[in-house]
Order: C-alpha cells, then structure tokens, then sequence
C-alpha cells in the first residue's frame, strides 16, 4: 500500500521556537557560570531571572499558544500511552505530529524540574555572597535544604534529563530517520494531508511579545524583593 502523499504542516509556532532555544542556552549558561563561582554568579542570577521568565510564559503559552503547544494536546489518557507503546496509535490520535507520549513526559519532566530549580535558586544562601531575593520568606533549614538541592541534585538531575533529550534526538535521527531538530528550527513538519495546523499568524506572536512583556515583569519584580 502506498503510503500517503506529505506537506509541509506548520507545527511548532515561533514562539515556541524561540522559548526552546532560549531556554537551552540560558540552562547551558546557567550550569557554567554557576560552576564558575564568584563574579559570574551575576550573571548565574540573571539567567535564573530569565529562565523564570521563559518558565512562566511556556505555562501560558501552553494554555493559549499554537495547537500543538499546547498542553491539551500532549496530555495523554493512559489508554492512549498504552496503544502508543503497543505499536496501536489510532490515526485521528496524530501522535506523531507534536510530541510523542513518551516526549510529554520529557516535556513536563524537565519543565516541572527547572521551575523546583528556579524556587529553590529563588531562595537559597550559600553563606558567602550569594543569595535568593525570596530568602527571606523562608527559615534558615528551609534555605539551607534548598540551596544544597540547587547546588547539587537539581543540577545533576536537570543535566541528566537534558542528555537523555538528545540521546533520544539522535536515537531518531539515526535509527528512525526522522529530523526532530529541523522542525524546532524552520516550525514545519512533513506530514499527511490534513493534519491540523498550529496558528502561527501575526495575532499569535504580538500575543506571545505581550506575554512576555507580562511574564519579565513579574521576574523584575522577584528580582526587586533581593535585600
């Protein structure tokens, strides 16, 4: 049977691209100046700033964001994880179009992860220099149980899940064939005809920039709390 003819469907919506790349670079800088100490922890605190920011905007985004964005659609029933692992996905389910099952779980994995990163980033001390804006709001056990989660499992952890994301990039780059970098670069996916869309018209993107604006207020605002 042949198999049927594809197009160029629009699945990732710039938004969306650009808070995924932004996101890597701000966890890749914030492991380097955090492992570097002294005067590059301004800037480790400033990346934490932004990546509160990125976190807060993918949440709503994940809300109001392009079709396959949303969280909607990459929440799956357990009966359709079954038949996904089983090899029994049903065609109207388009798993394969956004994110897999298996990738949901990446996808809120990592998100859950980062932002217990950021909280207790938000309000650690590490008894030399540096401290959380929010330190205040917690007791001295609570700062010190977060800054050595912060300092220690949490990194290792977050570092552990973004090399399993790649592992897993390029498992399907080499075994499957299938480009998952591409589509996260130019939005669009080669799929069947018919495959719904993401929106990713200029409505969509002055909502995104107003989101952001909204979401790197209210970091400026947790940022201002510090002393």
């Amino acid at each position: 049977m042949q198999d049927p003819p594809v197009h160029a469907i629009r699945v990732w919506d710039l938004p969306t691209r650009l808070f995924h790349w932004l996101l890597a670079l701000a966890i890749t800088g914030s492991v380097i100046s955090g492992s570097i100490g002294g005067n590059a922890m301004l800037l480790h605190f400033r990346l934490g700033y932004l990546v509160l920011t990125l976190l807060a905007f993918r949440v709503l985004w994940g809300l109001v964001g392009g079709r396959w964005s949303r969280f909607s659609s990459f929440l799956y029933a357990p009966a359709t994880v079954l038949r996904f692992l089983r090899g029994q996905a049903r065609p109207s389910e388009h798993l394969d179009v956004g994110h897999n099952p298996l990738g949901s779980f990446s996808v809120f994995g990592l998100l859950g992860m980062l932002a217990l990163q950021v909280a207790t980033g938000l309000v650690a001390d590490d008894e030399i220099a540096n401290v959380g804006p929010l330190n205040g709001l917690v007791s001295a056990t609570t700062a010190s149980l977060a800054t050595g989660w912060h300092k220690n499992w949490g990194q290792w952890i977050i570092l552990a899940m973004v090399a399993l994301h790649v592992t897993a990039i390029v498992f399907y780059l080499m075994r499957k064939r299938i480009n998952l970098v591409r589509p996260m670069l130019l939005g669009d996916k080669p799929l069947p005809a018919g495959t719904p869309p993401s929106a990713d018209g200029l409505w969509q993107r002055m909502l995104a920039v107003a989101l952001v604006a909204l979401c790197a207020m209210a970091s400026y605002w947790v940022a201002l709390q510090d002393g």
